[in-house]
């Protein structure tokens, strides 16, 4: 029988999970590559080139499967005779996804999205699924929220998170974080960090790795409820008893332009609209009318994004250099963030980081000119930590403000303080996020 051959456009996140869930030990189909789409990994190089290890691929696989840039896709399909491309990354404009469609299709490959039907796994335990419209609306807030309100209630809650690991794929199939030393154990990147810390530092226990269906293995040994953290804008990887979706009035539109953030909106249970406070109001009217057209039947929540410092009296009128959550700035076009928010709040004087640059960084902000003022934390490569160290301790400015949601220093030496900001949700009227929760538990442990 000849397998139909297929390549995987992804980001080194749903693509695998997609090949674990629907292409794995099937004798149809022949995945012959992964792409991987750089402007989503930010600092993978278009000439990189790796391997999906064959002890994950399974028996069909023996040698692993190829990784290459999506860059190389037309010539793939090509010289590979590919008859179907299949779509798998998240936070990508409908424009972008149609003008991969377009490439596929003129080098003579169908092209082809997978519904979350075939890709999420149901799980033994109840599921509350926390996904968004976009990448950087607050999801990780509100999947924390959710978090330590069934702490609150007294049930075993554990978290698990999307995103994927960039390191070594075997050993970091499925990982538990539960302390600091968990982060080095594993290998973690900057942008991984980004994703566990927070759980860390508020005595929360988190699992991401590669393999979901192990993941939940692991997590339902010690869980009442499992909380899923959806990276970007990622469609849930469980089937979800209670699917919250995060939208972000800082973005308005945002929500009908991005894939697969419509279909989260379109099967959202509950819309969480965030940053109420940072927000036009006439932006926030026009969020709640899309979402409620696309989707009448879900319920409102409406949430402050609190932004918090320690001791802000030390920046007033002191010249600052501010770094941001990576993935928000980059790919996720926002062109602030938390950090912005501290320094213009108190006084502060938000330094060019331009002449500064290090390394990476240079080419980070020509693929991204909208940075400006701010620096994305990256951290894909030891390289990426390193340009990011000396451009901070090069700027001439006072004081460093990390916006990022993990704490710099951990990783870093830098020559001149460093302010660490946070931020949190608070509620707005009801209904609230712990109020639905609790609607769940009652129809579920009743």
């Amino acid at each position: 029988m000849n397998r139909k051959k297929i390549i995987i456009m992804g980001a080194l996140g749903m693509d695998f999970h997609t090949f674990n869930t629907v292409f794995k030990d099937n004798r149809e189909h022949e995945i012959v590559a992964f792409t991987i789409a750089t402007s989503q990994n930010v600092g993978t190089t278009e000439d990189a080139e790796r391997t999906f290890p064959a002890e994950l691929a399974g028996s069909l696989y023996p040698e692993g499967i190829p990784m290459v840039s999506e860059t190389k896709l037309k010539d793939l399909i090509r010289q590979l005779g590919v008859e179907e491309v299949v779509f798998a990354y998240s936070d990508a404009s409908h424009e972008d996804v149609m003008h991969g469609a377009s490439i596929a299709l003129a080098a003579g490959a169908d092209f082809r999205l997978i519904s979350g039907k075939n890709t999420m796994i149901k799980a033994r335990k109840p599921v509350i699924s926390v996904c968004a419209v976009r990448t950087g609306c607050g999801k990780s807030q509100v999947s924390r929220a959710v978090y330590r309100h069934l702490k609150k209630k007294g049930y075993k809650a554990v978290a698990i998170r999307e995103p994927m690991p960039y390191g070594n794929l075997v050993k970091q199939a499925v990982m538990r974080f539960a302390t600091y030393d968990d982060l080095d154990k594993h290998d973690c990147t900057i942008e991984e960090r980004e994703e566990y810390e927070p759980y860390i530092d508020q005595g929360l226990v988190i699992y991401s790795g590669l393999d979901y269906a192990k993941i939940l293995e692991q997590a339902e040994k010690e869980a009442d409820v499992i909380v899923f953290d959806g990276g970007n804008n990622e469609i849930s990887f469980y089937v979800p008893d209670l699917l919250f979706v995060v939208a972000d009035p800082l973005r308005p539109g945002h929500e009908l332009k991005y894939h697969p953030g419509e279909v989260n909106a379109r099967s959202a249970d509950v819309f969480v609209i965030n940053k109420i406070n940072s927000a036009r109001s006439e932006d926030v009217d026009v969020v709640v009318e899309n979402l409620s057209r696309m989707n009448p039947r879900a319920k409102i929540v409406r949430t402050n994004s609190i932004v918090s410092i320690e001791k802000p009296e030390l920046l007033n009128g002191k010249k600052v250099i501010v770094v941001e959550d990576g993935p928000t700035l980059t790919h996720g076009g926002m062109s602030y963030g938390a950090g912005y928010i501290a320094a213009m709040n108190n006084n502060a004087e938000i330094i060019d980081p331009r002449p500064y640059l290090t390394g990476t960084l240079v080419e980070v902000f020509k693929e991204f000119p909208h940075l400006a003022k701010l620096i994305p934390a990256m951290g894909y490569s030891p390289q990426q930590v390193r340009d990011l160290e000396n451009t901070l301790n090069k700027a001439e400015c006072d004081i460093v403000l990390d916006g990022s949601p993990i704490d710099l220093c951990k990783l870093i030496q830098c020559n001149k303080p460093v302010l660490r900001v946070t931020y949190d949700i608070e509620a707005l009227g009801s209904p609230t996020i712990e109020e639905i929760i609790d609607e769940l538990l009652h129809e579920y442990f009743k």
